[in-house]
């Protein structure tokens, strides 16, 4: 071990000190410049300043500002009380006042899912009370002095545009759900081309579909469940486009983009999304009466009251029982043409002989009677009195756009188009 030199250990101590204490004072000037620069600033300190603030008594001012905002959804089987109760209002005079108040009659008729917001003080008295009826205009409600008045505002429409594209896995409805369509709006999709495509039987995996919509909104909340503007649909590599036109105003139509009616004089099928069990044949063995007799129309499997639709425009030529048939409906069409709709659990309220029917009204439900093992629609169709397979058969197409509209059609289309185009686009992306 080796020891070091006293005298040389304190020489490089003192050497440490020295250059410590020379480095301090540039050490506090870069600190110092670093902040602010040098000047002539001085600070006084110690001085004290005091004024005495009064103060409004704490509970008077609780009393005067405190108000509460509450919300909640109306409920079936709602009452004028039950709905101020889940609301925290505690108030004799405005419950009296929206039970027996023609003005407030809205509320009462409120239908659920609707909502209903409440101003009121900490006691539980209402301040102001504000909701949209069922027409979508805005109600509010507010005390003046010891009553409550009301004000009443026009719904203010707001119109949204929505796109949506979907791809078909099992069903339609569940690639629509999937894209977040509502059912009102998958039912116009598949009424469009219901012309072109049996979505009982041409549906594919793989299918796919683009559309734009738009909504109607108040207050944010949607007013309707939609209406399809333009829509494109592949099934099975055909690819089929629609856009919709008023030929005149409130009289629209969906028309391809060359200008011909998506709308085709029949529908294809009296059903939505039903399974086909027995078809058109000429010798099918009857269930009932266990013999071989030719079967002139589609039986369609549904529950008992699922809505029937007369699939085209025509006039009442039947409605009763009929034999085999069961409950019966019959429906003549431009002349030439007619349908039969069998074993019908009931008609539809009014229906009678002559009366004129719109495509896709409905007419009836499904049902059991007559010569049948389960309920089902029996649907014959029929040109010159003869059965004819209504699912083979071609089938005439309505009026198309004429030339002197043609170009009109075309520039009022175009924004549809383009963004049709875009959806296409998009989704040949994905798939790349």
């Amino acid at each position: 071990m080796v020891t070091q030199n006293p005298i040389l250990q304190a020489r490089k101590l003192q050497l440490r000190w020295f250059v410590t204490l020379s480095t301090l004072p540039l050490l506090g000037v870069l600190s110092a410049f670093g902040i602010i620069p040098q000047s002539n600033i001085s600070f006084e300190f110690g001085q004290k300043f005091s004024e005495e603030i009064s103060l409004p008594f704490l509970d008077q001012q609780i009393e005067n500002t405190e108000v509460f905002w509450r919300t909640v959804k109306t409920q079936r089987g709602d009452t004028i009380d039950e709905l101020l109760r889940r609301l925290d209002v505690n108030d004799t005079a405005a419950s009296e006042y929206l039970r027996n108040t023609k003005d407030a009659l809205s509320l009462q008729q409120l239908s659920s899912g609707k909502d209903v917001q409440t101003e009121t003080n900490k006691k539980g008295n209402l301040i102001s009370l504000r909701f949209t009826d069922n027409n979508g205009n805005q109600i509010f409600i507010e005390k003046k002095g010891d009553h409550y008045i009301t004000h009443k505002s026009s719904k203010q429409i707001e119109k949204r545009i929505f796109m949506r594209t979907g791809e078909i896995e099992s069903t339609l409805f569940a690639a629509t759900d999937a894209a977040g369509l509502n059912d009102i709006v998958a039912n116009q999709l598949a009424d469009i081309f219901s012309g072109d495509i049996d979505f009982h039987r041409d549906l594919r995996r793989g299918d796919t579909f683009s559309l734009i919509y738009e909504m109607n909104y108040v207050n944010g909340e949607p007013l309707n469940n939609g209406n399809i503007l333009a829509a494109e649909f592949h099934n099975q590599g055909q690819k089929y486009r629609a856009l919709y036109y008023e030929i005149t105003t409130g009289n629209g139509s969906y028309f391809s983009q060359d200008g011909k009616n998506m709308r085709k004089a029949f529908l294809r099928s009296p059903l939505e999304f039903t399974r086909v069990s027995s078809g058109f044949q000429q010798s099918r063995f009857h269930p009932i009466l266990k013999e071989w007799r030719a079967h002139k129309g589609v039986d369609y499997a549904a529950s008992t009251g699922t809505k029937v639709k007369a699939t085209a425009d025509g006039v009442v030529a039947f409605a009763g029982k009929q034999g085999g048939y069961g409950n019966m409906v019959t429906i003549s069409h431009q002349g030439r043409y007619s349908t039969l709709y069998g074993h019908l659990s009931r008609f539809s309220n009014g229906l009678h002989v002559g009366q004129r029917i719109s495509q896709g009204e409905i007419i009836a439900f499904v049902g059991q009677t007559g010569l049948a093992t389960g309920p089902h629609l029996h649907y014959e169709f029929k040109i010159n009195g003869q059965q004819r397979d209504p699912l083979r058969v071609p089938l005439p197409d309505a009026k198309p756009i004429n030339a002197i509209q043609k170009s009109q059609f075309q520039t009022a289309t175009l924004e549809m188009v383009e963004r049709l185009n875009v959806l296409s686009g998009y989704r040949l992306a994905r798939l790349n």
